[in-house]
């Protein structure tokens, strides 16, 4: 009931920026939390940032002072501001969502992910 499709991926060098974007579409009462997930080859997926439909975030260590989530309700659409990007941000970003949608069973709160968009930091 829920899609999300995430955009601002790219190569950039060491140093340098990008914004990612997370735009929700389909049919749901509300989204709740969203947050942004990150996977590098060979490795597990991993938090990058949080942020509650209140606006209260949440980090994970490695992002700290260098890295911005927001989200602008009325557009439904959720950013992630990367700055001071380094190598080892180089991985598949994927767009999380809470949402509570209506199903068979009833109201129910689930979980959706985007496909994810590719972020490559190298010089």
């Amino acid at each position: 009931q829920v899609q999300l499709v995430e955009s601002g991926g790219g190569l950039v060098q060491p140093g340098g920026s990008l914004r990612l974007s997370c735009v929700a579409s389909g049919s749901f009462f509300s989204i709740n939390a969203m947050g942004w997930y990150r996977q590098a080859p060979g490795k597990e997926r991993d938090l990058v940032a949080t942020i509650t439909s209140g606006g209260s975030t949440n980090y994970a260590d490695s992002v700290k002072g260098r890295f911005t989530i927001s989200r602008d309700n009325a557009k439904k659409t959720l950013y992630l501001q990367m700055n001071s990007l380094k190598p080892e941000d180089t991985a598949l970003y994927y767009c999380n969502a809470d949402a509570t949608v209506v199903t068979g069973a009833g109201v129910r709160a689930i979980d959706y992910w985007g496909k994810g968009t590719l972020v490559t930091v190298s010089s």
